[in-house]
């Protein structure tokens, strides 16, 4: 199979959320490229089946099964899956959630869930990985924001805010790290059709309303966004760095 992007061959790359919907898309597209590739989740089962389908494209894929919330254990995490694959090239934080609710009934319990997960798991990750790639002359972070980092929507006063932190937090570290050659950068999906938005799209309503804003008329899929993802690690983009590319169809351009 020949890879778009050749020079991500052997390259040694973390993916937090990495077993199922956008993640796993991903995983499986660093994978087809000949990367190494460690996904991190939660469900060791998810993560053990998606290593397997990993390995039919690259022999060296793993797994660490951990709860990213747990701030205390992130260095553990990253430092296994360093230890896994003998290095650390790339990170992809890609692990989030959503609590659809009106602002109005958001209790603390999901605002910390949505925040930690979406906002801080993020940082700490990074902060480990940078850790490793400053030593080891660069490598590239990359965060998965959303089209919601730029515009609201009813029911995401959480989700908003933490995916509208996610693009100031890829600037401050893209400026900060430029100087070990860590470039920093996200990608700002609109709704993907996944298994976790399955049941949203079957209000027609909400289906409708979602389809209208976007000029293309098309959701996104989650090849779209691994495109974007691989780009953004690989050398075409080595000059990028603090910038998010939306992949929204246009919704964030009108």
């Amino acid at each position: 199979m020949m890879s778009i992007f050749p020079d991500l061959a052997d390259k040694s790359v973390v993916i937090t959320g990495g077993s199922k919907g956008i993640g796993k898309e991903i995983a499986l597209s660093f994978a087809k490229s000949g990367a190494n590739v460690v996904i991190i989740g939660r469900n060791q089962e998810a993560l053990e089946e998606t290593v397997d389908e990993l390995k039919q494209y690259h022999a060296n894929c793993d797994f660490v099964a951990a709860d990213l919330n747990e701030t205390q254990k992130v260095p553990k995490v990253i430092e296994k899956a360093v230890q896994q694959m003998g290095g650390l090239d790339i990170l992809v934080n890609n692990a989030g959630i959503n609590i659809a609710k009106p602002a109005l009934e958001v209790e603390e319990s999901d605002w910390d869930r949505v925040l930690d997960t979406n906002l801080k798991a993020s940082f700490f990750c990074s902060q480990q990985a940078a850790k490793y790639m400053k030593d080891n002359g660069g490598g590239r972070i990359i965060n998965i924001a959303s089209q919601m980092s730029f515009v609201g929507y009813w029911d995401r006063a959480a989700y908003c805010s933490s995916k509208g932190g996610i693009v100031q937090l890829t600037k401050a570290l893209a400026i900060e790290w430029a100087n070990f050659n860590i470039n920093v950068n996200a990608v700002a999906p609109t709704f993907i059709e996944t298994e976790l938005t399955e049941n949203m799209f079957k209000d027609e309503a909400f289906k409708e309303d979602v389809f209208r804003r976007i000029p293309l008329g098309r959701l996104a899929d989650s090849s779209d966004v691994a495109g974007a993802v691989l780009y953004l690690a690989s050398q075409l983009a080595k000059s990028i760095t603090g910038e998010t590319i939306r992949v929204d169809g246009g919704w964030t351009a009108i």
